[in-house]
């Protein structure tokens, strides 16, 4: 029952918000900057400042639900960069590319990204629980 009222208890917004920020590293690539700075350090930059924001903001909203709110916001930013590359990779390439175009790469993607999302929340809430002391 507890797992119940801690879905129910989670901040959507926050997590949406979140996963929303996330989306900088495709849009990173797919308008060049990422080749224009450099593959793949461009993409590692992207990814630390992104996780920065992530504990930085879990930190400071005192979330409650550190680990489950930043898996979530993985698993956000995992379904709309699949979504995101479905729609403009036919637009941009001619074809459908991406996760879409196989099963194995769309559980890749989402297994990459609850990674992502549960060490960032292991993080935030070791520093909630430093703090908290």
């Amino acid at each position: 029952m507890s797992n119940i009222n801690t879905f129910k208890t989670l901040n959507w917004k926050l997590i949406s918000t979140l996963s929303i920020i996330a989306l900088v590293r495709p849009f990173m690539s797919i308008l060049g900057i990422s080749d224009a700075l450099g593959k793949p350090v461009a993409s590692i930059t992207a990814t630390i400042l992104i996780t920065i924001i992530w504990i930085t903001t879990v930190y400071l909203t005192q979330d409650s639900h550190p680990i489950v709110t930043l898996v979530f916001t993985g698993i956000g930013y995992a379904i709309l960069a699949i979504i995101i590359s479905g729609i403009l990779s036919p637009i941009l390439t001619g074809h459908l590319q991406g996760p879409l175009t196989n099963p194995r790469g769309i559980v890749s993607v989402l297994l990459t990204n609850v990674i992502w999302g549960l060490i960032s929340g292991l993080i935030a809430s070791s520093l909630l629980k430093i703090k908290g002391k």
